[in-house]
């Protein structure tokens, strides 16, 4: 049985994989990963399904031993990530053998970094997922002295790349409309779509705020609205008219007004943008949003085939006079077309 041993880890890092839907009725949010891309390219670069469990990392990583050979991948935010002492390529595949150690630092862009197995994370399942849900303690964060143990690996091809899709630089989100929208009024929704936002210093796993110059973003008859059900994408107005993206653990009901939904797909660029981050919104249809979910989702489909073996900088490789680098040799003053020996 394969594991990493936890030996230093930041305080944000917890298991998850892509969550529990289905379960608003219960009073449970579907949580799982903030940044579910980043589990579909892990899962790609290990050759494994991306509903298995990862480790997620929020700023901050850990020291991590294994206690047999194990393959990994790293996605998601890049951090700073040696094995031994050995600098290792983000957005890639490796191996680790018994004893060796995997430090990941602080992120250098983004907010979540992601660590998968071979086999994906064993924990224990609850409600039907392994993702811990922070906000309503189902689960916990990961602590010094943990087991992260595998599932059985199947695979074993390591050393593999992915060029990853940038959204940790911020942008635009599409937003459609939902069952609060008109209560804004069309001016405020208008003016709402030429805003230009950054993303605030309050954010979680429930939501971002989202700052801006300028008055807030209310709601006609906001005080009197009834709760309604919550889902992730949903931007929620606070009594001020500030706006929060709510993400994979928002609350399942809520009473403050909502004025539209960003699509699942622009989610993760809402995850990662750290403080400070540009973003803006853009008003799309039903259809519209249909179809650029669609797309992404055809683009998740191929991951796989976007792999492709790693090209290691010889500047980097501790290992590089165990290698032929030239075979032979000739002569500079023989004729490479007459018979006989050139060497």
């Amino acid at each position: 049985m394969s594991a990493l041993k936890v030996l230093r880890v930041g305080p944000l890092v917890s298991v998850q994989d892509q969550g529990r839907p289905g379960q608003l009725r219960q009073g449970v949010s579907c949580s799982g990963a903030a940044d579910l891309l980043a589990l579909a390219e892990g899962a790609a670069l290990l050759r494994q399904n991306s509903g298995l469990a990862a480790l997620e990392m929020a700023g901050m990583g850990g020291l991590f031993e294994a206690t047999a050979p194990l393959r990994i991948a790293l996605t998601g935010a890049p951090m700073q990530v040696t094995l031994d002492g050995e600098a290792l390529a983000w957005n890639a595949s490796h191996q680790m053998q018994a004893g060796q150690r995997l430090e990941i630092g602080a992120v250098r862009k983004g907010v979540y970094g992601y660590l998968h197995l071979g086999g994906g994370i064993d924990s224990e399942v609850m409600l039907g997922a392994r993702a811990a849900h922070l906000m309503s303690g189902l689960g916990a964060t990961v602590a010094v002295g943990d087991l992260l143990t595998s599932g059985p690996d199947r695979s074993r091809e390591v050393g593999l790349g992915l060029a990853a899709e940038d959204r940790f630089s911020g942008g635009t989100l599409h937003i459609v409309e939902s069952f609060q929208s008109s209560l804004f009024a069309a001016g405020v929704r208008a003016r709402f779509a030429s805003t230009q936002f950054q993303r605030g210093g309050r954010a979680n796993r429930m939501g971002v705020e989202m700052v801006s110059e300028g008055g807030g973003f209310a709601a006609d008859g906001q005080l009197n609205i009834l709760s309604e059900i919550i889902v992730p994408g949903d931007v929620q107005m606070t009594g001020d008219g500030k706006p929060f993206v709510l993400l994979r653990e928002a609350q399942t009901t809520g009473g403050y007004p909502r004025i539209g939904s960003v699509l699942p797909c622009d989610l993760a660029k809402v995850a990662q943008a750290q403080a400070g981050t540009k973003l803006a919104f853009t008003w799309v249809s039903l259809e519209e949003g249909l179809t650029l979910q669609a797309k992404q989702d055809a683009r998740v489909k191929t991951l796989q085939s976007s792999c492709k073996p790693l090209l290691r900088d010889p500047a980097m490789m501790q290992d590089l006079l165990s290698y032929q680098l030239i075979s032979g040799a000739v002569s500079a003053g023989a004729d490479p077309f007459e018979p006989g020996d050139n060497s």
